[in-house]
């Protein structure tokens, strides 16, 4: 994503009709720790993409991954695709150039160029440096006799956590429309990281309150409290909703670190 000559190899030998932008330093944590980084190809590097594609291969068809820590300091409670942007950290800012550079190019050149902004998706599959699947590999762990305890940051913030299958899904729908546009996926609903630990450890027979332990190095500078979107364009358009509830999404993961640790 840093480097032009690549993106347009890359279009010359595929001759791609549809381009999904999943790239991205995408840990909000560590954009504060390399924000030149995060910048060069959260944002910059989507304007490179979108002008390998104009150069290359215009008819071709752009999803961009824009996220839901664009709202930062939320203005409203749900967040549309209305509602302004308040981003809270380097990765925030550099989606939000990523947004509306899409967005230009869409206008200026009549690239097919779709922005996502997807509310929080995890899976099994998810990193580790992430809290959903740092909660779940720590369950693991614990009920497996491999560690003590669980320490994390700020147990209130909140989220609209979904399954991120069902969301590729989404991403997939916007490409298939006659026109582009800028469709919000989320659930709908609003969970803290304590339910999240709840659910998790009650999962394994365990109470959470035994073992989570709140550690001040895991606070970041600005933190988001309140992400909550509302997907009813994208139901109403796409004809998209989530079908993976909450609950369901929490235990899939456990399950399977459970899996992975005993299988190691």
């Amino acid at each position: 994503m840093t480097d032009q000559s690549s993106l347009l190899d890359a279009m010359e030998e595929s001759q791609a009709d549809e381009v999904y932008n999943l790239a991205a330093q995408s840990f909000v944590g560590d954009s504060w720790i390399i924000p030149v980084s995060t910048g060069e190809v959260d944002g910059l590097g989507v304007t490179r993409l979108l002008e390998a594609i104009r150069r290359v291969r215009p008819a071709a068809r752009f999803y961009q991954a824009a996220t839901s820590e664009m709202y930062g300091q939320v203005h409203e409670v749900p967040q549309s695709e209305t509602t302004p942007f308040h981003p809270r950290s380097p990765y925030g800012v550099a989606k939000v150039y990523g947004f509306y550079i899409t967005l230009n190019y869409r206008e200026s050149y009549g690239i097919h160029a779709s922005n996502g902004i997807l509310f929080n998706h995890e899976s099994p599959r998810r990193g580790l440096e992430f809290v959903t699947r740092k909660i779940t590999d720590g369950v693991a762990r614990i009920k497996l006799g491999k560690a003590k305890d669980l320490r994390l940051g700020n147990l209130d913030s909140k989220r609209d956590w979904g399954f991120a299958g069902d969301y590729v899904e989404g991403m997939w729908r916007m490409l298939q429309q006659e026109a582009p546009g800028d469709y919000i996926l989320a659930t709908g609903e609003t969970h803290t990281v304590r339910e999240f630990c709840e659910i998790a450890f009650s999962h394994v027979g365990l109470d959470f309150e035994q073992f989570v332990i709140c550690d001040e190095r895991f606070s970041r500078p600005a933190e988001v409290d309140l992400l909550l979107g509302d997907p009813s364009k994208a139901k109403r358009v796409l004809g998209w909703e989530p079908k993976v509830n909450f609950r369901q999404l929490v235990e899939m993961m456990v399950d399977s670190d459970v899996a992975r640790l005993l299988g190691s």
